[in-house]
This record gives structure tokens, sequence and C-alpha cells, in this order.
């Protein structure tokens, strides 16, 4: 292994994109403690930086995340109950943070994506995946649970193909995890970096603040009905229209120009 197991790095030619990379490709990127706190390090970080637009989660190697690291488990084998309770309370915390990151987040998924792997993928916000990436919850086949990633998988895939995932442990092929909502696009390996960039470049055309909000409004309208949802998205409607981001946005519109966040010239 070179480099630290978790490379923090800007997008070439776009400052405006960070990429956190998984970098064990040796071990197929498995976690240990310490990923799980560089992890937790690199979101907080990105988090207050302004001048990050979009964050990038890639891996070095042919496998994206292969659950945990074997001597990481082997030590866990010795814990106690409460070691086990800070241990899982620690990565909790970090789907959490990727969750809730105050940026959107785009996966870019090769090879194997298993266990907590499969956890990383669910709580992004965009996941392009190659044709051969393979993903699943296959904890039970280690008796133990999916159970930090559980909220986020579910979220993603809904309760029917969780409990089918969760209880029988197998590997599902990057086709499938599309048509249960794992993953958005599925594309061919020789193009996944290609395919990944579109989907950064597609975000980067929308108003950073409006990409932000439009991210807190998935999360916060799918727990409401309908009635509450209605009442919420109005006044954030009418709060953005009349921000500067907003006012911006339909002057470009109506002047037939790139708004001033593309960093495209006016002519254009």
């Amino acid at each position: 292994m070179s480099g630290p197991k978790v490379r923090l790095e800007r997008a070439p030619g776009e400052p405006r994109v960070a990429r956190i990379v998984l970098n064990r490709p040796e071990v197929r990127n498995a976690w240990d403690g310490e990923v799980v706190t560089l992890l937790q390090r690199a979101l907080r970080d990105l988090g207050k930086d302004e001048t990050v637009h979009v964050v990038e989660l890639a891996s070095e190697g042919p496998a994206f995340c292969a659950g945990a690291d074997l001597e990481w488990m082997k030590r866990v084998a010795n814990f106690t109950m409460e070691e086990n309770r800070r241990d899982s309370a620690e990565l909790a915390q970090l789907f959490k943070a990727l969750d809730e990151l105050e940026k959107p987040v785009v996966a870019r998924v090769q090879g194997a994506a298993l266990g907590g792997g499969t956890g990383l993928v669910a709580a992004c916000d965009v996941v392009v995946a190659a044709d051969g990436a393979i993903f699943g919850t296959t904890e039970v086949r280690l008796g133990i649970i999916p159970a930090v990633i559980a909220p986020y998988v579910i979220r993603k895939i809904g309760e029917s193909h969780a409990r089918h995932w969760f209880l029988t442990g197998e590997r599902v092929g990057a086709e499938e995890a599309r048509r249960v909502g794992l993953v958005h696009h599925v594309v061919p390996e020789k193009d996944l970096a290609k395919a990944t960039a579109a989907v950064i470049d597609a975000i980067l055309l929308g108003g950073p603040a409006a990409v932000v909000e439009a991210k807190h409004l998935v999360r916060a309208v799918s727990t409401m009905t309908p009635r509450e949802g209605t009442a919420w998205a109005v006044q954030r409607m009418a709060e953005r229209r009349g921000s500067a981001e907003g006012l911006e946005g339909l002057r470009a519109f109506l002047e037939k120009r790139p708004a001033a966040w593309t960093g495209k010239p006016k002519s254009s």
C-alpha cells in the first residue's frame, strides 16, 4: 500500500469537486477503525469548505469496498459489550455524516461493494456503478446483522427488498441494484470515470445552495404528510425565489445566458 488509507483530493481541472478515495486496494478497500476515523474527518472538513460544491466517493483498485477488514474483525471478536457499543456508534456516526453532508455526494463504484460498502453506497446521493459491480448485505453469513447501515439501505431499496437482501445475504449485480433503487447509472467499467464526471457536471449546473436545499427537500418531505409537505414546500420555494441565487438563476434564464455559478462566460 502507498499513501494514506483515505485520500482527499480535488478533481483535476475542477476545484469545486472534492474526491474522497479509499486507498487500501490490497484488502479490497475494507474498512477498519482508522479508516472510519479518516472518513469522518474528511467529511467534517469538506462540510466546512465553501469552495467544494460536489463530493465524489471513489476507491483505488478492483473493488469499491469489501466491508470490514479481516484483521479488524479478529480484534472485534475479543471486544467487551461496551467496546462493541462504542465501535458500533462510531460506525453509525460515519454513515450519518455521509448521509447528512451539506454537499451532494456521488459514488463511483467498481467491483465489490459488500456489507459496509453497500452501506456507503446507500448513504450517497447519486450512484454510478460499473456493470461488473457486486452489492450485498452479507452480514448474516457472519452471524451478525446489517444494523448500522439499515436506515440507509432500507430507505433506498424499500422494506421488501431489504428483507430479501438482509435475510439471505445474497450478492446481487449492478443491474439488479439499479432495479431496486440502490444504483442510478450502470455503465461499462471503461466508461465509469466519464459517466461519473457527467453526473457531477450536471449537478454543477445547478445553484450550489439550491442543490443543497434540494437534498434537504427530499429528506424532509419524505417524512411528511402531503398537507405538511405542501406547506413546508411553499415556504421554502418563496425563500429560494427571493434569494440572490434564485434571482440570478431567473435573470440568467430570461437573458439566455449561463448563470454566474457555472463559471461559463456570458457569450457561450
